[in-house]
């Protein structure tokens, strides 16, 4: 097969399969260099590399805030990162607290100060 005809048959194959030509050529190399074996059958990487607690180390440090939670208290983010920076030894962020409590369904639930659609005049009359 000349290289003329090896580009064509990379440009018909893209468009067979609805890719580009330069995607279809990294699927034809990754297909040579895995010697025909599904990309998946390999092991991925996978897991948490940069979590700063495990899940239960998470449960059991949230566990004292549950209870505050349970008795009617209201959670405050900063209270809870001060306490997760308390337990790391170091500075987090508070995204960083936000995202651990989201990891455990948490969410925000607190009352707005007014009304988005309150009439303070009406109120004062």
């Amino acid at each position: 097969m000349l290289p003329f005809e090896f580009g064509l048959s990379m440009k018909r194959t893209a468009t067979a399969t609805g890719v580009s030509v330069g995607w279809a050529r990294q699927l034809r190399m990754g297909l040579i260099r895995s010697g025909g074996i599904r990309a998946t059958a390999k092991p991925t990487r996978g897991g948490r590399r940069r979590e700063n607690l495990s899940r239960e180390e998470e449960v059991a440090f949230l566990a004292s805030f549950i209870e505050k939670a349970s008795a009617g208290g209201i959670l405050i983010g900063s209270e809870i990162k001060q306490a997760l920076d308390a337990r790391l030894k170091r500075k987090t962020s508070l995204a960083a607290t936000y995202n651990l409590l989201h990891r455990h369904g948490w969410r925000k639930l607190a009352p707005d100060k007014r009304h988005p659609k309150a009439d303070v005049l009406a109120q004062d009359e």
